[in-house]
């Protein structure tokens, strides 16, 4: 396993569904989450602080809240799926204002690429993905072994 280029993950048929939304995002999360909810019911979600709590009261969605972004959320998601257990995210990010806590939005976004986590930055995406058959299907994720990447650089690194 060491030595294979990737490693699999499988992501169960329920998923758990991170939801996060900037502030000029929420109102279009919340809508979105509304006119989702039987398909969302079957899955496990997360959020972060506000998001977290105006999904929970609005929909009526059990929502997992984390704190919010600026106070480490983003962070806190990113390493829910590092540990396995975020399989997908919708994150909808504001992209005509600026945010304090920038650096994490952008980390948050590395690392469900890193982790090949299905990452929906807008409504549009995310009705196509949770509108996928994969929704309701176990997937297997293909992971970048990047513990051999890493061997093979300082390898690579120490012949130079």
């Amino acid at each position: 396993m060491l030595q294979d280029d990737y490693i699999f993950f499988k992501i169960e048929k329920t998923k758990h569904i991170a939801l996060i939304a900037h502030d000029g995002k929420k109102k279009e999360l919340v809508e979105w989450a509304q006119r989702h909810k039987e398909e969302l019911k079957k899955h496990t979600l997360c959020g972060t602080g506000t998001t977290a709590r105006l999904l929970s009261e609005q929909t009526g969605l059990p929502v997992k809240a984390y704190n919010s972004g600026p106070l480490g959320g983003d962070q806190q998601i990113g390493a829910r799926i590092v540990e396995g257990k975020v399989d997908f995210v919708v994150f909808l990010w504001d992209p005509l204002e600026s945010q304090p806590h920038d650096p994490d939005v952008k980390a948050l976004l590395r690392i469900a690429v890193v982790y090949d986590i299905p990452i929906a930055n807008n409504l549009a995406t995310a009705d196509f993905l949770l509108q996928s058959k994969l929704m309701n299907e176990e997937y297997d994720r293909k992971v970048s072994n990047f513990n051999k990447t890493m061997q093979s650089r300082l390898e690579q690194f120490s012949k130079e």
